[in-house]
């Protein structure tokens, strides 16, 4: 059933617990349906006059996201998923992730509940509900 429907996976990574969580949950289903993982992360995006005092903080937050994606890539080829990965720079996470998901044409978004983000809303997190709320593509939020 599942083989034909969820081919393209992209899942939000953030090296939160339910980003994780979400992983796990896309390679689940990238076993079941012989699909492909693509992992992203979205580094914020500064203004130009920030830059100059930025350059060491952007550094970090760069080495940062590239160690959430290697992890990813080895939890899915332990399981002998193919894993893509993608690292945008944005001031705004649900936009790119939700433009990333209906350009590229995936069959689903996978995002954690909430990511490390301040817990302003209970349930569930900024980023998740404006995916939720803006994506075309079906979304799967995991708890």
């Amino acid at each position: 059933m599942l083989q034909n429907r969820f081919k393209k996976i992209l899942v939000g990574i953030d090296g939160s617990v339910n980003s994780i969580r979400g992983l796990n949950q896309a390679i689940s289903l990238a076993r079941q349906s012989q699909g492909v993982i693509t992992g992203i992360h979205v580094l914020p995006e500064f203004p130009p006059s920030y830059e100059i005092n930025l350059k060491t903080y952007r550094a970090q937050i760069n080495k940062v996201g590239k160690k959430f994606m290697d992890t990813a890539k080895i939890s899915a080829a332990r399981h002998g998923i193919e894993f893509n990965e993608k690292i945008a720079s944005s001031k705004n996470t649900v936009d790119t992730i939700v433009g990333f998901a209906n350009k590229n044409k995936f069959d689903i978004v996978i995002i954690g509940s909430r990511g490390l983000g301040s817990p302003k809303i209970n349930y569930v997190g900024s980023v998740a509900h404006g995916i939720v709320n803006n994506s075309k593509v079906p979304v799967l939020i995991v708890k």
